[in-house]
C-alpha cells in the first residue's frame, strides 16, 4: 500500500495545540474525525483506542517524533495524517525530549498486515536525515504534505525485474542487540528475517578430555546464540550495516557479534512475514 494513497491532508495541522499528552491525543482525534476516511468513528472512539495503545507504552520513539497508531472497529479504510506542535508536548518519549512532530496511523481492525507495513514505511520515511526540518519549515499543509511524500521510498521496479540482492548473516551471543536490530531491520524495510538459535562451540568442547575440568564456564548461557538471517536489496546494505554498528559498536572489535554478507546471483520467492 501506498502512503500518498493514505496521506489525507484534510487531517493534517502545522499548529496543533497541546500542552499535555492528553491534551495531545484529543487535538489528534477531532483532526481524524476531520476525515472521511474515519467518518465512521467519532473523535470520543478514536481518543479513547488511542489512549489504550499509549498506556500499552509511548509512541513517541525520540528525535521530537511519535507515531500513535491503532485499529478501530468502523473503519474500512486506513488513514495517514501528521500534525505538528511547534513549542513540542511531553509524549513520555524514549529520549524524554518533547515531541513536535506526530505521525498518526489508523485503520480497521482485520488490517493487521498493512498495518505493519505502513507503521514501517513511514518509520523508513521519517529515518532520513532531513525530513523532520523539512517538515518543520513548511510554510502550508500541502507544503507539509508533499516535503513528507517526497522522502517516501520509491516504489520497487516494473513487474519481473529482480532487485540485486545480497544474503545477510547476523550471528549474536548478546540477546539485548537482537530486538534493537531487529526495529532498524523494520525501519529500512526488511520486512522478513528468519532467526536461527544455536550454540556455540564452547558448548560442546568440554566434551574434549582435554578441556574438562573447564565443563561449567564452557556451558554457560553465553554460548547460546542466535543468528538474524534476512535478504538485503544490495544499495541498502551499506547504510544497514553502519545502523547496525551504531548498536553492537565496531563489529572489526566487539566480542560477540559477527557479520557475513553473501551474493545472491538468483533467488526465487521470500522471507516476507508482514
Amino acid at each position: 500500500m501506498e502512503l500518498f494513497t493514505i496521506l489525507d491532508k484534510q487531517s493534517c495541522s502545522l499548529d496543533m495545540k497541546a500542552r499535555t499528552k492528553d491534551e495531545a491525543l484529543r487535538s489528534l482525534s477531532e483532526l481524524a474525525a476531520q476525515s472521511d476516511r474515519a467518518s465512521a468513528v467519532d473523535a470520543d472512539t478514536i481518543y479513547s483506542v488511542l489512549a489504550e495503545r499509549e498506556s500499552q507504552g509511548s509512541t513517541g520513539f525520540g528525535n521530537e517524533i511519535a507515531i500513535p497508531h491503532a485499529r478501530l472497529p468502523g473503519m474500512t479504510d486506513f488513514l495517514l495524517y501528521i500534525a505538528v506542535v511547534p513549542k513540542g508536548v511531553d509524549f513520555d518519549a524514549m529520549d524524554r525530549k518533547r515531541v513536535k512532530v506526530f505521525f498518526v496511523i489508523l485503520g480497521p481492525p482485520e488490517g493487521v498486515t498493512d498495518h505493519l507495513k505502513i507503521l514501517a514505511a513511514v518509520s523508513r520515511a521519517i529515518g532520513h536525515t532531513n525530513v523532520k526540518n523539512e517538515l518543520l519549515r513548511s510554510a502550508s499543509v500541502t507544503a507539509l504534505y508533499e516535503a513528507f511524500l517526497r522522502n517516501v521510498d520509491a516504489a520497487p521496479g516494473e513487474k519481473g525485474e529482480q532487485r540485486k540482492m545480497q544474503l545477510m548473516l547476523l550471528n549474536l551471543y548478546e540477546d539485548d542487540l537482537l530486538y534493537s536490530i531487529l526495529e532498524i531491520f523494520i525501519e529500512e524495510g526488511i520486512e522478513g528475517a528468519t532467526i536461527i538459535e544455536s550454540a556455540g562451540m564452547g558448548q560442546y568442547i568440554s566434551n574434549v578430555p582435554l578441556f574438562a575440568n573447564f565443563i561449567g564456564f564452557m556451558r554457560e548461557n553465553k554460548n547460546q546464540s542466535k543468528t538474524i538471517m534476512a535478504m538485503v536489496p544490495e544499495e541498502h546494505t551499506r547504510d544497514l550495516i553502519a545502523r547496525i554498528e551504531e548498536t553492537t559498536g565496531d563489529l572489526d572489535t566487539k566480542q560477540g557479534a559477527m557479520l557475513i554478507v553473501l551474493d545472491v546471483p538468483y533467488f526465487k520467492g521470500s522471507m516476507q512475514m508482514m
